[in-house]
């Protein structure tokens, strides 16, 4: 038995239907709510869908788990509420690495490239986790993310008692089906995909960066397929345990992104730039670039994903389908 929390959400439904396929037994924690995330799991649906709240009640009854993937978290980067993140994103992980190490349950979970804050040189994004000490995020995300990171890290330095097998995957900027309940938290490339659809350009910010052109910030943009086969991957691989980036090693500019999506859409490159809002100023991260050398020297030989070809599956067998959800 495999449980996945958030397992009815972006990722957390692409590796489910990745695990029913491989036959796994599943129990997907999450809520569906009442508009249409239901639909992420309609084609594979688990074994059973169990409330957030629900969970340290099922767990007390000690059911047999070989792995818990723990994708579950509060994820926007402009939450307020610390007390609310604290107890979602630290308290609960915390819970769940405890209740796997007493278990022998497999432990892997969803960290974040915003534990990296304000780093903008590709020295700045390694996971080695001797470095966590400088690192400094710019919202509560992740600094929520990084707090748990921290915490692991000094627990298994210290020798305690820990999961068989644990993971954290820094998650860079995921993209793919199955991401249309996440609101404001959506991807820039269906962002971009509904405006360039309608007809308009595509907008995208102004540099606030000295010396950096307008479209030029660039980030590490990452297929979810590439994301599940990680997750996989280290399913299949108990003996390696880490911190990890997540990413494909390349930063890619805005306007890349823009352009791929006109160019998967059939639409002409046309783009407008447009103010941040205030939201995001002092917040907004204008370069991430993975470093993925830690995983490849953990055996990770797959190859990721370009960005062109990402946008245009993306847009093309999904997007642009009656039924976008896979």
């Amino acid at each position: 038995m495999i449980i996945i929390t958030g397992g009815a959400g972006f990722i957390g439904s692409c590796l489910q239907a990745a695990l029913r396929a491989r036959g796994e037994e599943t129990i997907v924690v999450d809520w569906l709510g009442v508009g249409d995330k239901w639909r992420n799991v309609a084609r594979h649906a688990p074994d059973r869908l169990l409330a957030p709240e629900a969970l340290d009640d099922f767990l007390a009854t000690r059911p047999y788990v070989t792995a818990i993937f723990h994708l579950g978290a509060i994820s926007e980067t402009t939450a307020r509420d610390g007390d609310l993140v604290w107890r979602t994103n630290i308290d609960l992980s915390t819970r769940l690495w405890d209740w796997c190490a007493r278990n022998g349950a497999r432990f892997i979970y969803a960290s974040s490239a915003a534990t990296y804050g304000a780093a903008d040189q590709p020295e700045q994004f390694s996971d080695d986790p001797a470095g966590l000490d400088a690192l400094h995020p710019l919202n509560l995300y992740g600094w929520s993310k990084h707090v748990f990171d921290r915490q692991v890290t000094a627990r298994v330095a210290r020798g305690e008692v820990a999961p068989p097998q644990w993971a954290g995957l820094k998650f860079f900027n995921v993209y793919g089906p199955n991401e249309y309940h996440k609101g404001k938290m959506i991807s820039v490339v269906k962002v971009k995909y509904d405006e360039v659809s309608q007809g308009l350009p595509a907008r995208l910010f102004r540099s606030e960066v000295a010396g950096m052109a307008d479209g030029a910030q660039a980030r590490d943009f990452i297929w979810v397929g590439d994301v599940v086969n990680v997750l996989l991957w280290l399913l299949d691989r108990p003996d390696v345990s880490g911190l990890f980036n997540c990413g494909t090693g390349v930063a890619r500019t805005y306007l890349d992104l823009a352009h791929a999506v006109c160019d998967a859409a059939g639409q002409s490159r046309r783009v407008d730039f447009i103010d941040m809002p205030d939201a995001l100023r002092g917040q907004y991260q204008s370069y991430t670039r993975a470093d993925m050398t830690r995983l490849r020297a953990a055996g990770y030989t797959r190859p990721f994903t370009s960005l062109e070809d990402g946008v245009r599956r993306y847009v093309q067998d999904y997007l642009a389908a009656a039924d976008p959800y896979l």
